[in-house]
């Protein structure tokens, strides 16, 4: 790499911070920053989760210009921009491109009891009537899930309690191409972020098209959805506007982009097929690219386009992992209230992984299951919930926090079975990503724990950012998978510990046994009979 290689501005918008980055076409980072709790969500009752879209523009514009300032490198050496955004949300805009009120995210699960009207039937399947279930197997590979949380059963919450918002909508976008229009001013999306809208034909990977009988089925008009792309496609040039609220100049390449789960996917490194990584940042998933489109309904898994052209992966997702520690930090140990300022120090996460250190392996016993919001694989189930088991007097801070490290681990060993088992492969090494990737301290209980080394990626924060870059480096022909591969570079790895091999196989099967035991009680406690 010279100081004069071509940069492309990289946007990774998420659920709870925002990073821009200046990364080579190839995938080598130059620069990054990152702005957090700058885009709150609020949650409402019923299940309702929503952010405002002027906080996504107002971070991501702030944050650039703070970005370009630190970074000192001259604004003629971007030749693209590129964005990602937290998957699995929808914006409601007329035909000018106003949002018709907030946006609602991947948490939200207001949908769900439409969803389940729409995917009903006399036979079912899992909850899923027979003929539906084959239909939208059969074409998308996969189906609207329960949960409520997919962009379709925002949709359809929209249609039957705010109907004034869906007569008057012209499109319904994904976060991340509502940034693209924010962009470019146009409204359309891609092959690979509009799968969970669950109306799309994914059989020919390389001419993905929605499919007039599942659109019939779901109840949504075709002309409010947007026009399709493949991932590498350059969707317009930066307008003025934007240009201009971010300091750079205008008319630059605006690349299609990718959501924050296929992002990372690409940005991990590996993009071989079968290759392995784990990204842990608010939520977590187990993944790797395939060359085929395959369903595990049961334990809601499926393989789904990638930003890759021509490929798939492995698509899951484990609802609240890192987010376990926000949750210690801001419910416990530092809440705002007659105990507490809420004055969390700054290296309070650097403090989390020391006091996790002074704690043994498994914590003296404590085991806690990471279930906060619900959990999608490897059970679909919303009405689950959090919690520390085996609590005694003798326990301390540090086992609790080391527990909710362990506990996030063995959620994944948990998931770990199932894609191993749908790709008919035992993984090797497994790439780390995602801000959970900064400890090294997670990455030896996630190597103890899954039995499998761990390899912990340079910049596992930036993993998002690389992602963006690489399909903008494509789109551009200025890149290829190889000559990325050739720039991913593994900062560390940490071998499994075999003396305790043991000790985590037991807390294993007791933490499984945990969901076993309890699961039909969350589910009469949390509103579902």
């Amino acid at each position: 790499m010279t100081t004069s290689d071509p940069l492309v501005l990289a946007i990774d918008l998420g659920t709870t911070a925002c990073k821009i980055g200046l990364v080579t076409p190839n995938g080598k980072v130059v620069a990054y920053t990152k702005e957090s709790d700058a885009t709150p969500t609020r949650f409402l009752p019923g299940g309702g989760a929503e952010q405002d879209t002027r906080d996504w523009w107002k971070v991501v514009t702030e944050t650039t210009r703070k970005l370009l300032a630190e970074a000192n490198e001259p604004r003629e050496r971007i030749v693209a921009v590129s964005a990602s955004a937290h998957w699995s949300g929808t914006v409601a805009v007329d035909r000018d491109g106003n949002p018709l009120g907030n946006a609602i995210i991947w948490m939200d699960t207001r949908g769900a009891p439409y969803v389940k009207e729409i995917t009903g039937g006399l036979l079912k399947i899992e909850g899923y009537g027979v003929g539906k279930i084959l239909t939208w197997v059969k074409l998308t590979g996969g189906i609207p899930t329960h949960s409520g949380k997919d962009p379709i059963a925002h949709i359809l919450f929209l249609k039957n309690e705010r109907p004034e918002i869906y007569r008057e909508a012209y499109k319904f976008l994904e976060s991340k191409d509502y940034l693209n229009y924010l962009l470019t001013g146009k409204m359309a999306s891609d092959f690979a972020t509009i799968t969970l809208y669950w109306l799309t034909d994914n059989r020919n990977i390389n001419d993905v098209r929605y499919s007039p009988k599942l659109i019939k089925m779901a109840g949504i008009e075709r002309e409010k959805l947007p026009d399709l792309y493949p991932p590498t496609h350059i969707l317009g040039e930066l307008r003025p506007e934007a240009a201009e609220a971010m300091d750079i100049p205008a008319g630059i390449p605006v690349a299609m982009g990718a959501p924050d789960v296929q992002a990372p996917v690409l940005g991990s490194g590996a993009v071989r097929d079968f290759e392995p990584h784990i990204y842990l940042g608010t939520s977590s998933w187990l993944s790797c690219h395939v060359p085929y489109k395959k369903t595990d309904l049961f334990h809601n898994m499926a393989s789904l386009p990638a930003s890759v052209p021509g490929r798939y992966f492995v698509a899951n997702e484990q609802e609240t992992s890192g987010v376990s520690l926000t949750f210690l930090r801001d419910k416990f140990f530092f809440a705002e209230d007659e105990l507490g300022t809420g004055a969390a120090p700054e290296d309070v996460y650097r403090r989390f992984d020391t006091l996790a250190a002074q704690a043994p392996p498994g914590s003296h016993g404590v085991i806690f299951t990471p279930w906060l919001y619900g959990e999608r694989t490897p059970v679909d189930d919303p009405t689950l919930r959090g919690g520390l088991y085996n609590l005694s007097l003798g326990i301390t801070r540090a086992d609790i926090v080391r527990a909710a490290f362990e506990g996030v681990a063995l959620n994944t060993r948990w998931l770990l079975k199932y894609v191993e088992k749908f790709i008919r492969k035992r993984f090797g090494p497994i790439n780390f990503i995602g801000g959970g990737g900064v400890s090294d301290v997670w990455g030896q209980i996630f190597a103890d724990v899954l039995d499998r080394p761990i390899r912990k990626v340079k910049d596992p924060q930036a993993a998002g950012l690389r992602g963006v870059a690489i399909v903008a480096g494509l789109a551009l022909n200025m890149t290829s998978l190889e000559d990325y591969s050739r720039y991913v570079e593994v900062e560390k790895t940490f071998s499994p510990n075999p003396d305790n091999r043991k000790l985590y196989d037991e807390l294993f099967d007791a933490f499984v046994d945990i969901y076993k035991r309890n699961h039909s009680l969350y589910r009469k406690l949390n509103g579902q009979k």
